[in-house]
């Protein structure tokens, strides 16, 4: 089935209204509800984790990609979250796993307080915290917080957060060996007996019976899992996702020891509330047809176990896992970027397992480097570069028997402790020094943080205080580690030569255009850029004089005026 265009602002956008109060009938009447009600006839992935929908005569909830027949419209219900449907009396499929789906991007909310409690609830931020503590994080009070919350998913912070735990800790049963007890306490459970009987309230089944249920990965004959064996699990996306170009990011501010990158597998050292180890992640895709496989394979230590929950919120993050790239990529088109898009389709902006290590790196460089630099290998004090050598110097040593991971990052309390005359004996200008300390004092005193959810406002107000971090930096860091997908820098010199803008007033008019993706909008310019320059390059070298009037430099200058003029 073919489903009919679907206006992607709409689609991201609206609120899923409160179906309890009106029939079935009365929603399909809807222009929501056609169009839920085509993309679940279609089972389209573009919807996957987007809505949710129960069948009342079962009183089981699916996906919008369940592989089973699709209910009569009379006997659907639609859910904006799991958690929704589970409140409402709903079980989870066992056939498609509502724990699976893709996360909601960070413009899927039209509440931002909404959009941030969820991406934190989701990370375990309830797990032995009180709604309260969450509230005086986002900076709203505890009633704002349950009001944005009920009027965006309909449900509580509470009902919210024991649904992420009891589908988190079904997700283990079904993928891992690991022990019940162990399942548990990763889950956000305080006790053993407390999260059987909330399993078998919920679901109607105890924990163990996950184990027996068609499709399980793992059964109770199954041996136990090993100390130093790593744990696979998969992290859901809508395609298609540029795997290939994401990992050239990751490789650009790279570090030597903390990280490591080999053919299309990325691997890096970890450490979560005191829990360290290592994780590798992959694109199932690389082995089968995009389509086929739409999900990241990822290895972790089973040293990690206790901050499972965190750690696979965190590489959603990194790898922008929850975006939405059908209608990124039909807005940044529709906006004059559509060779650029066609160019890369997919497109993810790299995120931070944490916010810190990633501002420390740019602060420490002096800027951000190219997409597709070079991975410095070299490590220690020799490196030439001088972010690497600091995270030798400082950071803590790992042990973890895997050839190139033998680092942590350093914390904010450590680049502190250090202080600004051991970075700049390490070859930090002072200037930059200076910076990347006062940076660190806030994030260690909880004055400012760095993670997806935070106060993008208060963020950049805090960073334009410092002297050093000019807004290019800052930008950088509101989009990886706030996961702002609007942060684009004016004045940027390659934005402004990618898009043949005159200024950064010119920029800035242009861009209104590719709102609210601008993040987007730069990495793709970003990585025009790139091979311009180097296009450029290879034929300084070669003697040659660059053909200004080439086809691919006229259509870009096509598409730049087209923006312009609108």
């Amino acid at each position: 089935m073919t489903l009919a265009p679907v206006t992607s602002t709409f689609m991201l956008t609206a609120p899923l209204p409160d179906v309890a109060a009106t029939t079935a009938e009365d929603f399909f009447t809807t222009t929501q509800g056609r169009v839920y009600a085509r993309a679940l006839d279609a089972r389209d992935a573009r919807f996957d984790g987007v809505f949710f929908v129960g069948i009342t005569t079962t009183r089981i909830y699916c996906r919008p990609v369940c592989p089973a027949r699709v209910a009569y419209h009379s006997h659907r219900r639609f859910f904006a979250a799991a958690a929704a449907a589970e409140q409402a009396g709903y079980r989870p499929c066992l056939r498609c796993r509502p724990e699976l789906a893709p996360g909601r991007g960070s413009c899927d909310s039209v509440s931002r307080i909404a959009g941030a409690a969820e991406h934190r609830i989701a990370a375990g931020a309830l797990n032995g915290h009180s709604v309260t503590d969450l509230a005086r994080e986002l900076h709203v009070s505890e009633r704002h917080l349950r009001r944005a919350l009920e009027r965006e998913l309909g449900v509580s912070p509470l009902k919210l957060a024991q649904s992420h735990r009891l589908l988190f800790a079904k997700r283990l049963l079904a993928d891992t060996k690991l022990p019940i007890t162990q399942i548990a306490y990763a889950s956000g459970f305080q006790s053993l007996r407390r999260f059987n009987a909330s399993f078998a309230e919920q679901y109607r089944m105890p924990p163990s019976a996950v184990r027996r249920a068609p499709g399980a990965k793992n059964t109770p004959a199954s041996r136990a899992q090993r100390p130093d064996e790593m744990l696979r699990l998969t992290l859901a996306y809508r395609a298609p996702l540029a795997w290939d170009v994401l990992l050239d990011c990751l490789a650009g501010d790279a570090i030597g020891g903390v990280e490591v990158i080999e053919g299309r597998r990325y691997g890096r050292t970890v450490e979560i509330d005191g829990h360290t180890g290592v994780m590798f992640a992959e694109d199932a895709s690389a082995a089968s047809a995009p389509s086929d496989k739409t999900h990241v394979n990822v290895d972790v230590s089973a040293s990690l176990v206790p901050a499972l929950m965190p750690l696979l919120s965190r590489l959603r993050h990194l790898f922008d896992l929850d975006a939405q790239p059908s209608a990124i990529d039909e807005h940044l088109s529709q906006g004059g970027l559509e060779a650029l898009v066609a160019a890369h389709p997919g497109l993810r902006v790299p995120g931070a397992i944490d916010g810190f290590d990633i501002a420390l790196r740019t602060l420490l460089r002096g800027r951000a480097r190219p997409c597709r630099a070079q991975m410095i290998d070299a490590s220690g004090a020799q490196s030439d570069d001088v972010a690497v050598r600091v995270t030798w110097a400082i950071g803590e040593p790992l042990e973890t028997g895997v050839p190139g991971l033998s680092r942590l990052s350093p914390t904010a309390w450590r680049v502190v402790d250090a202080g600004v005359e051991r970075l700049v004996s390490l070859g930090v200008m002072r200037g930059r020094a200076d910076a990347a300390v006062a940076v660190a004092k806030l994030v260690a005193g909880g004055t400012l943080r760095l993670e997806p959810g935070g106060d993008v406002t208060a963020a950049r107000a805090a960073l334009a205080a410092i002297r050093g971090v000019g807004d290019q930096v800052a930008a950088k860091l509101v989009s990886r580690a706030l996961r702002w997908p609007d942060a684009l820098s004016p004045g940027e010199t390659a934005l402004q030569r990618a898009a043949k803008a005159r200024s950064s007033s010119a920029l800035m008019a242009m861009a209104q255009r590719w709102r609210p993706w601008g993040s987007y909008a730069a990495l793709h310019l970003r990585l025009h850029d790139e091979a311009q320059q180097s296009s450029l390059t290879a034929r300084a070298r070669r003697g040659a004089t660059p053909d200004l009037n080439s086809q691919e430099d006229e259509s870009c200058r096509m598409h730049a005026h087209a923006s312009m003029a609108s």
